[in-house]
């Protein structure tokens, strides 16, 4: 197996589409190509982790926070980057992609609430969207212009690369005084078989994917459309995106507290708001989701569990009614790991797949 497979088990278990627009994931270090053997899973590729790395010879670590997050002017000795790229080690992050996901951090979490009825707390942002581009093309140029669109990210579905939709007609032009066409003559109206072809283009990738088809296209200029497509109603589409929020069967707060605890092996939390009373909605949010204390209240949530959040905020939480239990950042998201490696062994059973023993949040209690 290769690094390309766990690249490719990583985006279906993760999409990386489904990422927040300021985030660095995917592969940030290594070599499609190369040799995938053992696999190390942590949550932040810290030093230990990666002395950790080193003595079980991983090859590969998908390290959940990015280790390479702003773009950097110089890469030396002694940062993760270089050290990585030397030793061939490659280095995948999945974060706010797993965040997303299906069966990712946020439902995770809502597990340990018992949390039924869940939808994302907050929807994908409409950047998430494609576009369908059709265009029309002379029958002996439909493989290289097909396969251009396929080079640019166009026709992506899925696991699936170059898919297309093909079909026959017949365009017709007529050139002005200017025009040079390929197929006839100007000012004589062209009747010219065609093949009408369709591709799925990510919004993002629409500049590149234009640009690839007029230099592919045979002809002077080619006519294309490019509609938006709504979102569907795949199966399970209510539930991908960040944060979830649903019901409980009615819980007393400290009774919940204890069960979240329990559930995340956590001696201790951090909570804010009422202490006393049923809840029967509930919203997550792994890592630091305090922003996200607006859709709580929209949805009418009243415990909210999150892994970190401003004192400000907190208070602010308090005041509307709001239950917030605060785990630390890393607590939030690290229980999601252990179902991450057991999928990926699952999708890369020539590789081994483990989870890192000194991963360990930054922050203790004494």
């Amino acid at each position: 197996m290769k690094v390309d497979d766990l690249c490719r088990a990583m985006d279906r278990i993760a999409p990386t589409r489904n990422a927040a627009h300021w985030d660095n994931v995917g592969l940030l270090v290594g070599d499609r190509a190369a040799s995938l053997g053992k696999v190390l899973v942590c949550i932040d590729l810290s030093p230990a982790v990666w002395d950790e790395a080193l003595a079980l010879g991983a090859t590969s670590i998908v390290a959940y926070h990015p280790p390479i997050f702003e773009a950097k002017k110089r890469v030396l000795a002694g940062d993760v980057a270089f050290d990585a790229a030397r030793l061939g080690i490659a280095i995948y992050s999945p974060h706010t992609a797993l965040d997303a996901a299906e069966g990712g951090t946020n439902d995770v979490l809502a597990d340990a609430l018992g949390m039924t009825n869940r939808k994302a707390l907050r929807a994908l942002p409409e950047k998430d969207a494609d576009y369908k581009l059709v265009t029309f093309v002379p029958t002996e140029a439909v493989e290289t212009v097909a396969w251009a669109l396929g080079q640019a990210g166009a026709g992506v579905i899925g696991d699936y690369a170059h898919c297309t939709f093909r079909g026959p007609g017949v365009g017709t032009f007529l050139g002005g005084d200017t025009t040079n066409p390929v197929v006839g003559t100007r000012g004589v109206l062209q009747h010219a078989p065609e093949v009408r072809l369709e591709v799925v283009c990510p919004i993002a990738k629409s500049p590149a994917v234009v640009a690839a088809l007029f230099a592919s296209h045979p002809y002077e200029t080619p006519a294309y459309d490019l509609v938006r497509l709504a979102p569907g109603p795949e199966k399970g589409r209510a539930s991908i995106g960040y944060g979830r929020v649903g019901d409980l069967a009615p819980i007393e707060v400290d009774t919940l507290v204890t069960k979240l605890k329990g559930a995340l092996g956590l001696s201790h939390v951090l909570v804010a708001g009422p202490t006393s009373g049923t809840v029967t909605r509930a919203a997550v949010g792994a890592g630091a989701c305090g922003d996200m204390l607006p859709d709580v209240r929209r949805e009418e949530a009243t415990f909210f569990v999150l892994g970190e959040m401003r004192h400000h905020d907190a208070l602010a939480a308090a005041k509307a009614g709001v239950t917030v239990v605060a785990t630390l950042h890393s607590n939030s998201e690290r229980k999601a790991m252990a179902p991450l490696v057991a999928r990926l062994r699952d999708a890369l059973p020539s590789a081994e797949v483990l989870e890192s023993r000194v991963c360990a949040d930054p922050f203790t209690i004494r």
